[in-house]
């Protein structure tokens, strides 16, 4: 057992190497265009092309996909010749600065030829002062330096360069101006150090906010899935028992129904039945800054969808499931050796029948997880999957492929859990 553990964790490790190769080629290859997304459909090429700089996305598919899994900041670092520090601020938006010889934080910027070199002071302060000593000119004559901008990105400037940098500021629109730096790093500790970088969209870490999404839909995910599946195993198990019978049928078809039913009119039929004739609980899912459970009335609805549409999907399974074994050799031998019905039940046939829920369970795993976007967009729940959704939509790549990389790891961690149940419901599998 343990050496398969190791083997299926190793594996894991592989899959996921390879799937991030592949979800960083889909994302970059989606349509779409970044820059008209967030600057405005009528940018020039120019300003289009200035803005790709910035960002880093002129660099070749392989050096991105490298920066994206391990960072820049080991790059930068070595281009800046100083220590960086990330500092993520009250307000949750990330600073990277450098720490200089004297120990303080710094970053630069260019007025002119000048440099000025912005030093955050102990008591948080910041200073601006001349820093021209830090040129350093080839045998060229050309003076280049490498440091970190104000827009959390290593660059390199060259004195006396005409670059023409055109900059978005909000508020203000686009600035032209000249002189600005030749080459761009932004700077991120990368997916593998839990930095996958900001989102285009919020300009905060996408790490905090992914983490934020994901407890809220585990916190829904996890609700619906401790009432839903112990009682569609039960109900499964019941109507399985009594092929045939009207229970069985009732069970059979009102399991059907609620499966069929598509979510957003299970949830539409249920905000206005119960929130809006009846004012019983909420319609909407609105927490601001507070966790999901300290408004659980507001869970009510979103669970209660969920658990009637995974009800009867799971209820079917089991039902045909512990039917089809109940009609096996050995159940019919038990019964034959005079033993008593609730140990062949609960011994031999319910052990076995469980094998094929147990598969549907752990995949609707990741279903309640990410597949759930449709109930978090009806109640305005704010999960991952609308997170993902909203990502897509405006092609964020870094919180797309980072939401993505989280779910793929679900279904893999999922699936090994489900090969691991299985040794415990059937004593004929084994894994050496």
């Amino acid at each position: 057992m343990v050496r398969f553990i190791l083997r299926r964790l190793f594996l894991l490790v592989i899959t996921m190497f390879l799937v991030s190769m592949a979800v960083f080629l889909i994302v970059e290859s989606s349509p779409g265009n970044i820059a008209k997304n967030i600057l405005g459909a009528f940018i020039t090429p120019e300003q289009e092309a200035s803005f790709l700089k910035q960002m880093g996305l002129d660099k070749p598919v392989t050096t991105r996909y490298l920066i994206w899994l391990t960072g820049s900041d080991w790059i930068a670092e070595d281009k800046v010749g100083m220590p960086l520090e990330r500092i993520v601020t009250e307000r949750d938006f990330v600073e990277w600065w450098a720490r200089n010889e004297e120990g303080q934080l710094v970053r630069w910027k260019l007025a002119g030829d000048t440099l000025l070199a912005i030093v955050k002071q102990s008591d948080g302060e910041v200073i601006e002062k001349v820093d021209d000593s830090r040129w350093i000119t080839d045998e060229n004559g050309v003076s280049r330096f490498w440091g970190l901008n104000t827009n959390n990105q290593a660059v390199r400037w060259e004195k006396g360069s005409d670059n023409e940098v055109w900059t978005f500021i909000v508020g203000t629109g686009w600035q032209k101006a000249t002189g600005g730096p030749i080459e761009y790093i932004p700077l991120k500790k990368g997916f593998l150090r839990g930095d996958p970088g900001v989102s285009l969209r919020t300009g905060r870490p996408v790490s905090k906010t992914l983490f934020v999404r994901l407890r809220n839909s585990m916190v829904l995910a996890g609700i619906a899935f401790v009432i839903v599946m112990p009682l569609a195993l039960v109900l499964g198990i019941i109507a399985g028992l009594k092929e045939g019978s009207l229970k069985d049928r009732f069970l059979s078809i009102s399991g059907m129904t609620f499966s069929v039913i598509p979510e957003f009119a299970t949830g539409i039929f249920l905000i206005l039945i119960l929130s809006n004739w009846l004012g019983l609980v909420p319609g909407a899912t609105v927490f601001g800054e507070k966790a999901p459970w300290e408004r659980p009335d507001m869970l009510i609805l979103p669970v209660l969808t969920l658990t009637l549409i995974e009800l009867g999907y799971v209820l079917r399974i089991t039902r045909a499931s512990m039917a089809d074994v109940m009609r096996s050799a050995y159940i019919r031998t038990a019964y034959l050796k005079g033993i008593p019905n609730y140990k062949v039940v609960m011994k031999h046939a319910v052990r076995n029948a469980l094998i094929a829920p147990i598969t549907v369970i752990m995949l609707h795993v990741n279903w309640l997880m990410g597949g759930i976007v449709i109930v978090e967009v009806v109640f305005g729940y704010p999960g991952l999957g609308q997170y993902l959704l909203d990502s897509a939509l405006y092609k964020d790549i870094n919180a797309l492929q980072a939401g993505t990389m989280i779910m793929v790891l679900i279904a893999v961690g999922t699936q090994l859990i489900a090969d691991i149940l299985y040794t415990f419901l059937n004593p004929r599998i084994r894994y050496s």
